[in-house]
């Protein structure tokens, strides 16, 4: 069975924002929430100054904290890579918010319906959108996934549950790349199956030297960063706009 997980070039990324963007539609995560979040940081001294960019997913690591401290099996560690959460099972404790060292978890404050950017049949929305089908209403977040049938897809779907990136899952399982991969404008993020020697990001990892986040803390992530370097002492981290969608 394949084990999937990502290679981040950070080289090649040039913070447009356009994974966090293609993240939210096609999951349609809430208002705040963004499963896929780049980091905007700035070293050195004004003018010798250098601004660079981290796209930071869940890191769907193989010693996941998150799974080891769900009371309920809500979160779980699926055979592919992918670290789900069964909305349905989820009883909002948020330990695994806590427990993540990535801050990748997101908690469901509000209904559903509160969680939409604006009124899709608002009169003044109806004649922009013209019958588009809005990414709340995407029947593939509704399905159940995997062998075990359970019900991992998208966002927003509950008051009171936890959500992150489940590295597009409904996409996954149709053979497709997750959305910011597919959206990436300079292939920056690369999707594949880590575990065979052929394929591209296992190719990349081979003849690139690489590093993880947070490696010391023994989570073992499926998330690899090529080119750049980790965040320092002496990094200073910008805080980007927030994305309009």
């Amino acid at each position: 069975m394949a084990r999937y997980g990502m290679v981040i070039d950070l080289d090649r990324c040039t913070g447009c924002r356009g994974c966090m963007v293609s993240c939210k539609i096609e999951n349609n995560t809430p208002q705040g929430s963004y499963w896929m979040y780049v980091f905007r940081f700035e070293e050195g001294e004004y003018p010798a100054t250098k601004v660079r960019f981290m796209p930071r997913p869940c890191q769907h690591c193989d010693n996941a904290p998150c799974v080891k401290v769900c009371p309920v099996g809500a979160r779980y560690k699926r055979e592919d890579g992918l670290v789900a959460t069964d909305w349905q099972r989820c009883i909002g404790c948020r330990y695994c918010e806590v427990a993540c060292p990535y801050g990748v978890n997101t908690f469901n404050w509000g209904h559903p319906e509160e969680h939409y950017y604006f009124d899709w049949n608002a009169e003044d929305v109806a004649p922009e959108v013209r019958g588009t089908i809005p990414a709340w209403d995407n029947p593939s977040l509704d399905e159940p996934y995997g062998p075990e049938q359970r019900h991992i897809a998208g966002g927003g779907h509950l008051k009171g549950v936890v959500d992150k990136c489940t590295f597009c899952v409904q996409r996954v399982e149709e053979g497709l790349d997750p959305a910011c991969v597919q959206n990436c404008p300079v292939r920056a993020l690369i999707f594949g199956d880590l575990d065979d020697p052929e394929s591209e990001p296992a190719k990349i990892l081979e003849r690139r030297p690489s590093f993880r986040l947070l490696e010391e803390a023994g989570t073992e992530p499926r998330v690899h960063y090529v080119g750049g370097a980790p965040p320092t002492s002496e990094t200073r981290q910008i805080e980007p706009a927030k994305a309009e969608v």
